[in-house]
């Protein structure tokens, strides 16, 4: 659903995450996800090069810091495709941020999803609904929630709330200023 929407709107940019599962076939580093050794991705973790990271499906995921600085500082919205746990963690930091929940419209959908794209074992499937119905009871945690059924509607979802994002009255005033005149001091930081 998400790579639709984002076909359809290019200033949208998805962060690229990394991990250190193994690539599926016709994954591609640096385009689907940033494949990592554990050992290297431990090593960023402990020199703080992630925004958000966690342990999911026995493997690690996270968020480049450089990818979310590479796309703001181009002026591009920047989304993060993360867990729970990683939404948490970047809630914590403060940032101002627009979270959205997308699960399926059924756990039995999500499953033959899964079954469907012929990529993952029966146990890791099994992971994934355990995690899904966990991540399921934290939906009342994000401020909009959508449902990937319908994948048209799905889409419209997400682009109405990426548009109401960003007519926020605040982000619309921080355009009006240029470099000749600078943002206010009251607006700074803010989005």
């Amino acid at each position: 659903m998400l790579s639709a929407a984002v076909e359809q709107d290019p200033s949208i940019h998805v962060a690229v995450s990394a991990t250190t599962r193994a690539p599926r076939p016709g994954e591609q580093d640096g385009v689907h996800y940033h494949f990592l050794g554990r050992e290297d991705f431990e090593a960023r973790i402990a020199a703080g090069k992630f925004v958000e990271w966690a342990e999911v499906h026995g493997n690690y995921y996270g968020t480049l810091l450089s990818e979310v600085r590479d796309a703001l500082d181009a002026g591009r919205d920047m989304v993060l495709e993360i867990d729970v746990q990683g939404m948490r963690q970047i809630k914590e930091t403060g940032l101002d941020l627009v979270t959205v929940f997308i699960q399926p419209p059924s756990l039995e959908v999500l499953e033959e999803r899964l079954r469907g794209r012929g990529a993952d074992s029966d146990a890791v499937i099994a992971v994934r609904l355990r995690n899904a119905r966990e991540e399921m009871a934290a939906r009342g945690e994000f401020e909009y929630l959508i449902v990937n059924g319908e994948l048209s509607e799905a889409i419209a979802d997400f682009e109405a709330i990426v548009r109401a994002t960003r007519r926020r009255t605040v982000r619309m005033l921080q355009k009006e200023f240029t470099d000749a005149n600078p943002v206010p001091r009251g607006l700074q930081g803010q989005d």
